[in-house]
């Protein structure tokens, strides 16, 4: 079973994909980025306020599939620069229990959608 998971509290879809896919009880979210989703305007420049933004957007796909960071199993985060991990990597790790954290991987890519500088998805488990 597959049930679209859809929220006005984070950015809409900005092509041919949902926020998120929900597939019995695990919870596929789509790369969040740091989109304000009451404005619909993107927020650059400082790297943790922008990650701060995609925290929140995924917290709020969380929250419209009733799951918490706490469901989290698996994280992926996209840099478009290594050298904004450690600041990135302080405000994700504020989201999670260091005991109980996800699996995680953290890539550098040439480039992201819109040119932002981060970009997150996670998969939760019910």
């Amino acid at each position: 079973m597959k049930k679209i998971i859809t929220t006005a509290k984070a950015p809409a879809p900005i092509g041919p994909y949902n926020q998120a896919v929900l597939s019995g009880n695990t919870l596929y979210t789509s790369g969040q980025i740091a989109i304000n989703p009451e404005t619909g305007e993107l927020v650059l420049g400082d790297i943790k306020k922008e990650a701060e933004l995609v925290m929140q957007n995924l917290k709020a796909v969380l929250t419209e599939a009733e799951m918490t960071f706490e469901n989290v199993v698996k994280s992926t985060i996209f840099l478009s620069d290594m050298d904004n991990f450690a600041q990135v990597n302080e405000v994700y790790g504020s989201y999670f229990n260091e005991d109980t954290a996800p699996a995680r991987e953290t890539v550098a890519v040439k480039t992201l959608p819109k040119s932002v500088n981060v970009e997150i998805s996670v998969i939760a488990i019910k």
